[in-house]
C-alpha cells in the first residue's frame, strides 16, 4: 500500500492505521506460518480475524447458511434403525380441510374444472397452508396428493411445494417437491416453404391427476416416505404457483414385488395371433416437461426418413435426460394375453455410460426390475428389448383394450455414487483450505516443509481420498455395467495421489494439483445426473413372435451416406439473397438462438398476422455497414449491443420508435434506465431485448464461517476486508466497473444538455477517489484473470459480478450447490437515510432500418418479439432444449419472472433491477468509458494523484465531445450550441419492478 500525494490529514490518519492493522496481520500469519502451532492455523486464524473484526460487519445482512438437513436416504436409514414401520392403513385429508393459512394466501373453497368442495389456492405471492393430522399410530406414509395445476397465463414450469412437518423438514428434499404439469405436442406438424418441419408448441394439457411426492432431483427409485408417530400432527405446505387441492392422503408404501414373483401370477393364456404392433415414439399421450422435444435424425433405418429436411422423426435424447421427466405412450392391445415391449433407442450422448429409466405400465411399476431398468452405452441406433440380464425377455400380461406405458428418467442407481462425491469434495475442500493456511496461497519452491509435525491431517485425509475413490470407481463400473470415461479417471488421479504420498513434504508443493483434482471430481456430479435417451420406435409383440430389425442394414448405412452428401447441395439462404416479399431479420447470435427465433416465428407470428419473416444469422455487426454501403440492409436487426443503435442513428441509419403511435405502450415495458443508452436527439432508436445485472455472489459457507455478514453498503465493505485478507482472500470488484460509485453519489457523466462532460462536479471526484480507494488503501487485487475460479476455490468469497457469473455457477460448479448466494450491491447511504443501489449492466437491442419499406409490420415484429409471452416461451424453449447455460436473461421484466430461476433469487434480482441505470451514447460519449479507465490506470497502477488524474481525463473527453457535436451538427465552429440532447433524467428507482416480487 502506497502513500498517496494530496491526501487530508484525517485521510492520511486512516491510511496509517489501516496500513499498521495490515502490517501486524501479516505478522502474525508469518509467525503463525513458522511455528509449531501450524496444525492448529485455520482455527487460530479465524479468532484472529474475529478480533479484529469490527461492529460494523454485524450491521449487515445476515448469512443464511444452508440448515445442513440430513438427506432422505440418511433419516429413512435412521428411522429403519430404530424399528419404524409401514403405517397400517391410509389417512385422508380433504384439501378443503385448512387448519391454518398464511395472511397472504389466496386459499378459498369452491368448485374448480368439474370437482366440488376442493381448495382452490391462487397466491399471488409465496403462501402457506396447514393441515392437522390425528395419527392413530406410528409409521412411514408416503404423501399422495390429488390436485390440478392451473393452466394458462405462460406458466411452464412445475409446482414446488416445501414441505414441513411439525414446523421442520424431515429431511432435505422435503424442501423442494415437484407436481408436474402436462404437455402434449399440437399435432401434426406444419412443414415451411423449404420443406423442414416447424417444431410444434406444447399446449399444457393438465387435468385432475393423483400423484405420490418425489424428491424433485430423482436420486430415489420409490416415493418419499415420512414418520408420523401416534398423536396430533401439523403438515404445512408453502408454494407461489397456483393449484387446486381435491385431497392428501397418507398412504403405505407399497412393496413392489420381483419379476420371479409376478410372472407366477399370470393367469394362463393362449398362444396370441396378434401382430407386432409398432408405436413411433415421438407419437406420446402427454409429457410431463414442455422440455421433451422432438428430434430429427438422419440415420436411414428411421421413419419417416428425413431426406436432407429438419424432419422430427425421434424423441428425446439431450431434451431427455433430467430429474423425473416422464413421457407416456397409449397401446393398444388387440387380445389379452402375454407381451413383451422393445424400443429403438439411442444413447451416445455421453460417452461410455448408460441411461436410466423408470417404466410403468397402466400407472403402476410391474415388478422391481423396472424401477430404474439400464439402456447401455451405444454408439449407433440398437433394439433394447426390455430383458433381464441373461438375455431373456420381460413378459407383461396385458388385457384387451387400451394401456398406458410411461417411462421417466432416474438416476437413483448412481445416488451412493453421488453421495461418495460429495463425501470426498467435503475432505478435499478441507484439504485445499489446510493447505491454503499452511502456505499463504503461494508456492515456494524454495520453502521446505515438515508435514508430519506441522500438519499431520493432510496425508491420511489423502489417503482416506484415494481408498474413497477407488471404492467409487468399482461401483460406477456395477452400476455402469462397463468401464467408462470416469471410472478411469478415478483410477488415475487414486495413482497421482498416491505418488504425492511418496513424499508427503512435497505435498505443499502440489496445491494447484489438489485444486484441480477437486474441480475434476465435481464435474462428474452433472455427468451422473444427465440420463439422454433417444426413442425412434417402440414395439409390442406377443411372446410367441419376434420384433422386427431394429438396425440399418449395412446396405441401407452405405446408401444413406451417399443420399445424405447429396444433400448437402442443396441451396442455402445467404445474407446476400434478401427477399423483398418477406420481412427481413438478421440475427447476431448463435446459430441456435437463430434457429429457435424462426421457428417461434414460424409457428406464432406468421400464422396470427400473415407477414412472412426470414430470419438469418448475423455473423459480425460489420457487415451492416457493409449492407448499408451496398443497398441491402435488412428490415430488423437483432442482438445488437447498446452503443450501436445511437451510432446507426448519428448516421440517420436507424428508425426512430418514438414515432410509433403506440411506442409509450413498448416504453413501459423497461426501466428508465434502460432506455439512457438507446436516447439520441429526442428519440429512442432501440428496444431492449436482454439485460444483465450487476448482484453480489458471496458464499455462505465461507462467510459464515468467518462470522460476516453481507455487506450492505461500503462502509461494511471496509469493515469486513481486513477478516478476509488476513485469512488470504478478499473482496472482488471489477477494475472497470465504475458506473455504481458514480450513479451512487448522484453523479452524471454528462451535463443535462449533452453537451460537455459532468464529471468535473464535486460528485464525480468523491466518486472517482471511492473507486480508486479500493484498490490504493484497502488492497483488492488490481488484475484477477476470473473471478469465477477464485469463488469457486474461496480465495475470493464475495464480490460483484454480472449474469454470466450466474449461469457459470449454475451450470459448471456443481459442488457449490446451496453454498452460494446472491445479495443486492452494496449501496451509499443518501441524505434522507435510504441506500442507493445504482449499478449498469450492458444490453443487447433490436433496430428497424431506416431504408425499410415495411417499417410497420417491422414494428409490429418488434413489438411481438419483446412481449412477455414470446420472451418467456423464447427463453423456456432455449433452455429447455439447450440447458442452463443458455438461461435467456430478457430484458422485459414480466417474461423475466416466469422462467426458472430460484425463488430467492429472483427477488434479489428483481429488487436490484429497479437501480438499473446505464451511460448515455452521445456523439464522442464512447470517449467516457476509455478515459475514465485510463484515469484508473493512471491513478491506481502509476500512483498519479487521483483528483489530477481524473482533470486529465476531464480535458479529455470534453474536446472529443466538441469535435464530434461540430462534426454532426450540435454546435458550430465558435462553440456555440445550436441544439441540445436533452438529456432524460433517471433520478429515482423504478416502481414498475413491485408488482412482481414475490
Amino acid at each position: 500500500m502506497a502513500y498517496q500525494k494530496g491526501m487530508t490529514v484525517m485521510q492520511l490518519e486512516r491510511f496509517k492505521i489501516i496500513r499498521e492493522r495490515f502490517i501486524a496481520l501479516q505478522l502474525v500469519g508469518s509467525l503463525l506460518a513458522s511455528a509449531a502451532l501450524l496444525p492448529l492455523l485455520p482455527q487460530t486464524t479465524v479468532q484472529a480475524a474475529d478480533v479484529v473484526k469490527t461492529d460494523a460487519v454485524s450491521k449487515g445482512r445476515a448469512v443464511k447458511a444452508d440448515e445442513y438437513e440430513p438427506y432422505y436416504s440418511d433419516t429413512l436409514k435412521a428411522w429403519l434403525a430404530k424399528g419404524v414401520k409401514t403405517g397400517d392403513a391410509p389417512v385422508e385429508l380433504k384439501g378443503a380441510a385448512l387448519s391454518a393459512k398464511s395472511d397472504e394466501a389466496a386459499a378459498q373453497v369452491g368448485s374448480y374444472e368439474g370437482k366440488d368442495n376442493v381448495l382452490i389456492w391462487n397466491s399471488p405471492k409465496e403462501s402457506w397452508i396447514e393441515y392437522k393430522i390425528d395419527m392413530p399410530k406410528d409409521g412411514l406414509y408416503e404423501i399422495h396428493v390429488a390436485y390440478r395445476p392451473f393452466t394458462g397465463g405462460g406458466i411452464r414450469r412445475p409446482i414446488s411445494w416445501d414441505i414441513k412437518l411439525d414446523g421442520t423438514h424431515s429431511f432435505r428434499e422435503a424442501s423442494s417437491i415437484a407436481l408436474y404439469r402436462q404437455w402434449k405436442d399440437a399435432l401434426p406438424v406444419k412443414q415451411d416453404v423449404d420443406g423442414n418441419d416447424i417444431r410444434p408448441k406444447s399446449e399444457d394439457i393438465s387435468s385432475w391427476s393423483v400423484t405420490s411426492l418425489r424428491d424433485s432431483s430423482g436420486a430415489y427409485e420409490q416415493p418419499l416416505q415420512w414418520y408420523f408417530s401416534k398423536g396430533s400432527h401439523t403438515l404445512r405446505i408453502q408454494s407461489f404457483e397456483p393449484s387446486a387441492i381435491e385431497s392428501i392422503k397418507l398412504v403405505p408404501q407399497a412393496m413392489i414385488p420381483d419379476y420371479k414373483d409376478v410372472i407366477s401370477t399370470y393367469p394362463s393364456s393362449k398362444s396370441s395371433h396378434a401382430e407386432v404392433k409398432t408405436i413411433q415414439a415421438e407419437d406420446v399421450k402427454w409429457k410431463n416437461d414442455s422440455a421433451i422435444q422432438l428430434i430429427s435424425d438422419s440415420d436411414p433405418r428411421m421413419a419417416p426418413l428425413a431426406k436432407g429436411k429438419n424432419t422430427f422423426n425421434a424423441i428425446g435424447g439431450k431434451k431427455w435426460w433430467n430429474q423425473n421427466q416422464e413421457i407416456t405412450w397409449t397401446i393398444e392391445i388387440p387380445e389379452s394375453g402375454k407381451y413383451k415391449l422393445a424400443f429403438r433407442a439411442l444413447q451416445n450422448t455421453i460417452s461410455q455410460k448408460a441411461s436410466f429409466r423408470r417404466i410403468v405400465v397402466d400407472g403402476k411399476v410391474p415388478f422391481k426390475e423396472l424401477l430404474s431398468y439400464r439402456f447401455p452405452y451405444s454408439s449407433e441406433w440398437e433394439g433394447a428389448p426390455l430383458q433381464d440380464e441373461q438375455g431373456n425377455p420381460y413378459e407383461f400380461y396385458m388385457e384387451k383394450g387400451t394401456h398406458t406405458l410411461s417411462m421417466s428418467s432416474t438416476h437413483a442407481p448412481f445416488k451412493s455414487v453421488l453421495f461418495g462425491i460429495e463425501e470426498i469434495m467435503d475432505i478435499l475442500r478441507r484439504v485445499d483450505r489446510d493447505l491454503k493456511s499452511l502456505t499463504g496461497g503461494t508456492v515456494d519452491k524454495n520453502r521446505t516443509w515438515k508435514i508430519e509435525r506441522d500438519m499431520p491431517d493432510l496425508p491420511v485425509n489423502l489417503k482416506q481420498i484415494s481408498e474413497k475413490m477407488t471404492i467409487l470407481s468399482q461401483q460406477i463400473v456395477q452400476v455402469n455395467g462397463r468401464k467408462d470415461n470416469i471410472s478411469e479417471s478415478l483410477n488415475t488421479t487414486v495413482k497421482d495421489i498416491e505418488a504425492m504420498l511418496v513424499k508427503v513434504d512435497d505435498i505443499p508443493y502440489h496445491s494447484d494439483q489438489i485444486t484441480s483434482i477437486q474441480e475434476k471430481i465435481s464435474g462428474y456430479m452433472d455427468t451422473f445426473v444427465q440420463q439422454p435417451l433417444l426413442l425412434d420406435e417402440i414395439y409390442v409383440a406377443p411372446v410367441e413372435k419376434s420384433f422386427p430389425s431394429m438396425k440399418a442394414s449395412l446396405f441401407s448405412k452405405m446408401k444413406g451416406i451417399v443420399v445424405n452428401f447429396f444433400y448437402t447441395f442443396q441451396s442455402k439462404n445467404r445474407l446476400s439473397e434478401l427477399d423483398d416479399q418477406v420481412l427481413n431479420v438478421w440475427v447476431h447470435r448463435g446459430r441456435d438462438y437463430v434457429n429457435q427465433l424462426q421457428e417461434l416465428t414460424d409457428e406464432m407470428f406468421t400464422p396470427e398476422t400473415g407477414i412472412k419473416v426470414k430470419v438469418n444469422l448475423l455473423p459480425n455487426t460489420q457487415m451492416l455497414i457493409m449492407a448499408n454501403a451496398a443497398g441491402n440492409q435488412p428490415d430488423i436487426a437483432l442482438g445488437l449491443s447498446q452503443d450501436l443503435p445511437v451510432d446507426y442513428a448519428i448516421r440517420n441509419s436507424v428508425y426512430d420508435l418514438s414515432k410509433f403511435s403506440d411506442f409509450q405502450d413498448v416504453y413501459r415495458r423497461y426501466s428508465p434506465g434502460s432506455w439512457l443508452p438507446l436516447y439520441y436527439n429526442k428519440g429512442y432508436f432501440a428496444v431492449p431485448e436482454t439485460q444483465s445485472f450487476q448482484v453480489l455472489y458471496y458464499r455462505k459457507d465461507i462467510l459464515s464461517r468467518l462470522g460476516l455478514a453481507i455487506p450492505d453498503t461500503w462502509d461494511e465493505v471496509y469493515d469486513m476486508l481486513p477478516t478476509l485478507q488476513q485469512n488470504y482472500m478478499n473482496f472482488y470488484m471489477p477494475p472497470k466497473e465504475f458506473m455504481a460509485f458514480f450513479y451512487q453519489n448522484n453523479a452524471e457523466f454528462f451535463d443535462k444538455d449533452g453537451i460537455k462532460t459532468a464529471l468535473d462536479t464535486p460528485e464525480s471526484f468523491k466518486s472517482f477517489k471511492q473507486w480508486t480507494d479500493l484498490y490504493n488503501i484497502y488492497a483488492l487485487e488490481k488484475e484477477v484473470p476470473s473471478f469465477y475460479q477464485h469463488f469457486r476455490k474461496g480465495d475470493m468469497p464475495i464480490g460483484f459480478a454480472d449474469y454470466n457469473m450466474y449461469i457459470q455457477l449454475s451450470a459448471a460448479a456443481p459442488e457449490l450447490n446451496g453454498s452460494w448466494g446472491i445479495a443486492q450491491i452494496p449501496g451509499t447511504v443518501q441524505k434522507d437515510g435510504t441506500i442507493a443501489r445504482w449499478a449498469g449492466g450492458g444490453q443487447s437491442t433490436g433496430v428497424i432500418f431506416e431504408s425499410s419499406t415495411r417499417k410497420e409490420q417491422a414494428w409490429q415484429y418488434l413489438k411481438w418479439w419483446t412481449s412477455a409471452d414470446v420472451q418467456e416461451r423464447y427463453g423456456a424453449d432455449l433452455e429447455a432444449f439447450n440447458g442452463v447455460s443458455f438461461r435467456w436473461n430478457t430484458a422485459n421484466i414480466e417474461a423475466f419472472t416466469k422462467l426458472p430461476w430460484k425463488r430467492e433469487d429472483v427477488n434479489v434480482i428483481l429488487q436490484q433491477w429497479k437501480w438499473y441505470k446505464d451511460m448515455p451514447n452521445l456523439p464522442g460519449g464512447y470517449f467516457v468509458g476509455r478515459e475514465i479507465n485510463n484515469a484508473w490506470n493512471r491513478a491506481v497502477v502509476d500512483g498519479t494523484n487521483y483528483r489530477s488524474s481524473l482533470e486529465m481525463t476531464i480535458l479529455e473527453v470534453n474536446r472529443e465531445l466538441r469535435r464530434k457535436q461540430q462534426e454532426f451538427g450540435f454546435i458550430d465552429a465558435s462553440g456555440k450550441v445550436l441544439k441540445s440532447m436533452e438529456l432524460p433524467i433517471v433520478d429515482k428507482p423504478w416502481d414498475g419492478v413491485n408488482p412482481y416480487v414475490k
